[in-house]
């Protein structure tokens, strides 16, 4: 069974920083691009960024230059660093394959910036 658990999420104020982590299993980690998603309240899900496997990136350009997305293979993780966020960036986050989720969703996780 494919499980996806994010985690790192909190409330942090404008212009602050978050890692977030992702930890999926080993079937679906070893085959696939990985990505972030994120859904803000009354909107539907959106892509963040993603990672293939060997460490081809791509961003949504409402992220670039702030995001950074990174993973490492041998513990099947995949992370989302994230620098001066602002509060349209608060949102429910989620790892799923990329370029689009093809596995049951997780739990997320939520990163709320306010001050």
């Amino acid at each position: 069974q494919v499980q996806l658990v994010e985690s790192g999420g909190g409330l942090v104020q404008p212009g602050g920083s978050l890692r977030l982590s992702c930890a999926a299993s080993g079937t679906i980690f070893s085959i696939n691009a990985m990505g972030w998603y994120r859904q803000a309240p009354g909107k539907e899900r959106e892509f963040v960024a993603s990672i293939t496997r060997r460490g081809i990136t791509d961003y949504a350009d409402s992220v670039k230059g702030r995001f950074t997305i990174s993973r490492d293979n041998a513990k099947n993780m995949v992370y989302l660093e994230m620098n001066s966020l602002t509060p349209e960036d608060t949102a429910v986050y989620y790892c799923n394959t990329a370029p689009r989720g093809m596995v049951d969703w997780g739990k997320g996780t939520l990163v709320t910036v306010s001050s």
